[in-house]
């Protein structure tokens, strides 16, 4: 038998093909370090080659880990240009169902849904009635053609959305469907629409309070998202769940992140120490 987790994860780890190499990324990867780096116990439920040497470095980052066997882990190239990014899968886990959430889990008062490649289930949402569930939303807006480019795919389910408290997207997922960002403010307690250096929108039920991010020299931005909704998730109950505090908070840590490159741009435990002095 397990114990629940503060917080659980679910989602791909992905291995992100680099000029440098295949290195370990996906949000639950970067999340999994903010939340170690807040001290927080988090479990994480992904899909990924059993054998791949990547899991490796989720380890000391996690109390529990569940790895659902797969042909291939989650692969993708990012190619940025001066046009923005031009993204591609290059392979695709295991698909995550509500039957792969170990029952022990289920009593986790914080949640993270994070699809990637379309792998989370949606009705995973609704297994969890009493707590505050976050959907990172970008794996459900993304469809791929048969050379991998990755292209957008509308997704609106007013039905799974009823289970989940928050919302995070940027507002680069949506430049297909601008229309979508009122859709979902209007259908979740919370919608944060985060729009780089320009800092974000944050709509409590649907109104909306624009919020300001630090201003840095960016030196890679990938990531950055994540971070900050992992964050944002951690900070809610060290701020006795002030979303004002846990913004500022968010916004900080994930400008600090694109001042670095790759996993090591997650906050360390003094930089979430002073933040939360600070927020």
């Amino acid at each position: 038998m397990t114990a629940a987790p503060e917080v659980l994860l679910i989602g791909h780890i992905t291995a992100d093909l680099t000029p440098t190499g295949r290195q370990m990324g996906g949000t639950v990867s970067y999340a999994a370090r903010v939340l170690a780096a807040f001290g927080m116990r988090a479990a994480v439920l992904t899909s990924a080659a059993p054998d791949d040497p990547l899991l490796e470095g989720l380890r000391p980052y996690v109390d529990q880990l569940v790895v659902l066997p797969a042909a291939q882990t989650s692969t993708f190239e990012n190619i940025y240009g001066p046009n923005g990014r031009v993204q591609y899968i290059r392979g695709v886990a295991a698909p995550i169902g509500p039957e792969d959430v170990p029952p022990d889990w289920l009593a986790a008062p914080f949640v993270h849904l994070a699809p990637l490649t379309d792998e989370v289930s949606p009705r995973i949402a609704h297994l969890f009635p009493h707590a505050t569930v976050m959907l990172t939303l970008q794996g459900w807006l993304r469809r791929w053609d048969a050379d991998g480019r990755v292209w957008f795919k509308r997704w609106f389910d007013p039905d799974i959305l009823r289970s989940v408290d928050i919302v995070v997207f940027s507002e680069e997922d949506i430049l297909d469907a601008p229309e979508l960002e009122p859709e979902f403010a209007g259908a979740v307690p919370h919608l944060f629409v985060t729009r780089a250096e320009r800092g974000g929108t944050h709509y409590h039920q649907g109104e909306p309070h624009p919020y300001t991010t630090p201003q840095v020299t960016q030196i890679h931005p990938t990531g950055a998202g994540d971070i900050f909704a992992a964050a944002l998730l951690a900070s809610l109950p060290r701020v006795h769940q002030d979303y004002r505090a846990a913004t500022r908070i968010a916004a900080r840590l994930a400008a600090t992140s694109v001042t670095r490159i790759g996993l090591d741009s997650a906050p360390t435990a003094d930089e979430v120490r002073q933040a939360l002095l600070e927020g």
